[in-house]
C-alpha cells in the first residue's frame, strides 16, 4: 500500500473553503428564508462534513472498502434521521392547555 502525499496548498484551500462555508452558515442564519433555513444549513453542513472526511480523514485516497464503510455510515445516518422525521411528522400533537 503506497502512501499519498497531499500538498500543503490543498490543505490551505480546504481550510479556506471551510472558513467560507462557516461564514455562509452564519450569513444564512441571519436571513429569514422560512422553511429553507434548515435545508440551507444542512446543505452547508454536509458540504463541510464531506470536505473533512475526504481530505482530513484521507478517505479520498483510501481503498474501496474504506469508501464503502464511509458511504454506509452516511446512509445509516440518513436512515435514522429519516425515521425520526417520519415519526415526528406522523404524530398528532396535543396542545397544552393554558394554566
Amino acid at each position: 500500500m503506497s502512501e499519498h502525499v497531499t500538498p500543503k496548498r490543498t490543505y490551505f484551500a480546504i481550510w479556506a473553503a471551510l472558513l467560507a462555508l462557516t461564514y455562509a452558515t452564519v450569513a444564512v442564519s441571519r436571513i429569514d428564508l422560512g422553511r429553507l433555513n434548515t435545508i440551507a444549513a444542512l446543505t452547508i453542513a454536509v458540504c463541510k462534513a464531506l470536505l473533512v472526511v475526504l481530505f482530513f480523514m484521507h478517505v479520498r485516497y483510501s481503498t474501496r472498502l474504506t469508501k464503502l464503510v464511509v458511504v454506509g455510515g452516511f446512509l445509516w445516518l440518513a436512515l435514522m434521521v429519516g425515521f425520526t422525521m417520519a415519526d415526528i411528522v406522523s404524530r398528532k400533537w396535543i396542545p397544552i392547555p393554558p394554566n
